[in-house]
């Protein structure tokens, strides 16, 4: 069935086209058209009535009803998208539609406002702090360039634009707001409630980022030390002045609160400020599992304070006589993954305390493969080095016999050789001594010489493929304990997608304040990702490619101008309704003349 055109050529020469309603319907060998339903001439046809007819239609199929205010030729008075309409702009919107939905799901907004108290403002704090948090997760970059990206390049819900002095008020405000961490808090448990978080185990971890300086901050005025100091970087960029980063994650990888310190700060003396912090969280019964730089005895007690437990990995190979105790016992392993056996040891000196070894066959089997690796290395070059020496001790030999026969001066510069290749030689031997891979392996003997320290090589061995886990919590299953830890990798997950997916750095600011609010802003957007992550099973690349194709675009036409946004494909529809989000409406603001 379609509508059928016919043409009728008058005698003056005019051209009258009718249509109708027309079927084609095979007759014999031929298709022959039959006419449904005769709708006149073209030039008098009524064309609201055809609309009614396809609506009609459409209710009857059960299609969605066509709305005028989804038409954007109807709303800006075109009958065709032809005649008088222009595009003026296309902005990405459907990355920004996501975040958005997020963050009023999750409260966020309602905690902001809370918190930044009943203060007015000449533009909307809350909605200058999304903006700069929705810049970090979809394309980040300084705050002047984020400003610019809200207002021209991006459709922020409820933001037409904003400039960098909003931005920096914003944050200072932030800030400000988040002294004791009640942007933090409020924030977090409007999550927790909404997806019903557990908190029983909670990572925490600590990472460093450094700034593009020559000198770290002076003190200031009260003498009191800057915040951007030179530290143990985590990034291998000791040059640089650096702030230390803590993050604390739930097992599922969604963020609960961060820290910053001065870029000086020891990790094993920040650990009770972090457990005072969450005190007043009222989080419940929390277990803590750090790594082994936060491991000393005076921490891990302090963890235990107020009902508190840990999970802490140990240092093997630093003398530690409870970890060499706990390593030497005897039992037999129990199988809790296809690469993971563990085995739980008691050790009398320390009561209260469990200590459960961890074994990885397959970390075993690489573990001793480098091992080899590196000790064929060194004998290579061990024996290089002896060949080279004793050729050159031959060639000494030669020179002194024949200095008899030549001259003193000539004698002398023999001498100098045989000193300049007995440098050379002890030389490749420090170089091998300092490599960072290879000079583990070595000693130095009585004689100078350097030799493969065996007593080393057989204990690293029986360490092959092995890690160590104490813990305070009485109840926990040894096989509890193993998998809650290397769930920490969450906490580095989190940094990782802190410094790369977020940008955390380069930091763009020399205020203690701004650097601060920074962190915490890129500490939402990392919140914000988590969840959408959580909810799609879809990694936050996927999504903001996917979403970023969903565009709004601005129409201009004689009666106005509009502004409409793209079909959602199915797969865009697929993320939202993920994320229990409606698709943006076709049209989101309408300007009439």
């Amino acid at each position: 069935m379609y509508l059928r055109a016919t043409e009728r050529r008058n005698k003056d020469g005019s051209v009258v086209r009718y249509l109708a309603l027309a079927h084609n319907q095979r007759v014999g060998a031929t298709t022959k058209a039959n006419v449904l339903l005769n709708l006149g001439r073209e030039d008098r046809l009524d064309p609201d009535g055809l609309r009614r007819l396809v609506r009609s239609i459409n209710r009857y199929l059960g299609e969605p009803e066509p709305d005028a205010g989804t038409d954007a030729a109807v709303v800006t008075g075109t009958d065709t998208a032809t005649d008088g309409l222009r595009l003026t702009c296309s902005r990405p919107a459907g990355t920004a539609w996501l975040l958005d939905g997020l963050w009023k799901a999750l409260d966020v907004d309602t905690a902001l406002r809370k918190v930044l108290g009943g203060r007015r403002f000449t533009t909307d704090v809350e909605r200058v702090l999304f903006a700069l948090v929705a810049n970090r997760a979809i394309d980040p970059s300084s705050k002047l360039a984020a400003a610019e990206w809200a207002s021209h390049d991006v459709a922020v819900p409820g933001l037409d634009g904003m400039d960098e002095d909003q931005a920096y008020r914003a944050m200072d405000l932030l800030v400000e707001a988040d002294t004791d961490a009640s942007v933090q808090e409020a924030v977090f448990f409007a999550v927790a409630d909404l997806l019903n978080l557990e908190v029983d185990l909670l990572f925490f971890d600590t990472t460093s980022t450094y700034f593009e300086r020559d000198t770290e901050d002076a003190p200031g005025e009260d003498e009191q030390a800057g915040f951007r100091r030179y530290g143990h970087s985590k990034d291998h960029r000791k040059d640089l002045p650096q702030i230390v980063i803590g993050l604390a994650v739930t097992r599922e990888g969604i963020p609960v609160r961060c820290w910053c310190w001065p870029g000086n700060t020891n990790d094993q003396a920040i650990l009770p400020e972090v457990k005072d912090g969450l005190r007043g969280w009222r989080l419940g019964r929390v277990v803590t599992v750090v790594d082994r730089g936060f491991s000393s005895r005076d921490n891990l007690a302090y963890l235990q304070r107020a009902g508190g437990h840990y999970i802490a990995g140990e240092r093997m190979r630093d003398g530690n006589v409870h970890a060499h105790e706990a390593l030497s016992r005897q039992g037999r392993y129990q199988q809790v993954r296809d690469n993971l056996r563990v085995k739980e040891v008691t050790i009398s000196s320390t009561p209260g305390i469990r200590w459960i070894i961890c074994h990885n066959p397959d970390e075993a089997q690489r573990d001793a493969a480098q091992r080899e690796a590196a000790i064929t290395r060194i004998r290579a070059e061990l024996d290089r080095i002896t060949t080279a020496r004793a050729r050159a001790r031959e060639q000494t030999r030669a020179r002194r016999a024949a200095s008899a026969t030549i001259s003193a001066a000539a004698g002398k510069k023999a001498e100098r050789t045989a000193e300049s290749d007995e440098a050379a030689h002890v030389k490749a031997e420090c170089a091998l001594r300092e490599h960072p891979a290879l000079g583990r392996w070595l000693r130095q003997s009585p004689s100078g010489r350097l030799v493969l320290d065996r007593t080393k090589i057989t204990a690293e061995a029986r360490l092959d493929g092995k890690y160590l886990l104490s813990t305070s919590d009485p109840d926990l299953s040894a096989e509890d304990v193993a998998l809650g830890y290397k769930n920490l990798l969450e906490a580095e997950r989190g940094f990782r997608d802190l410094k790369s997916t977020i940008e955390l750095r380069p930091v763009f600011h020399r205020l203690e304040p701004r650097i601060r609010a920074h962190v915490l802003l890129c500490w939402l957007a990392l919140l914000l990702i988590r969840v959408a992550e959580r909810r799609t099973g879809q990694t936050w690349r996927q999504i903001n490619r996917e979403l970023g194709r969903l565009h709004a675009i601005t129409l201009a036409g004689p009666a106005g101008t509009v502004v409409q946004t793209t079909e959602p494909t199915t797969a865009q529809l697929g993320i939202l309704r993920a994320c229990g989000l409606t698709p943006p409406p076709r049209i989101t603001t309408l300007d009439p003349i």
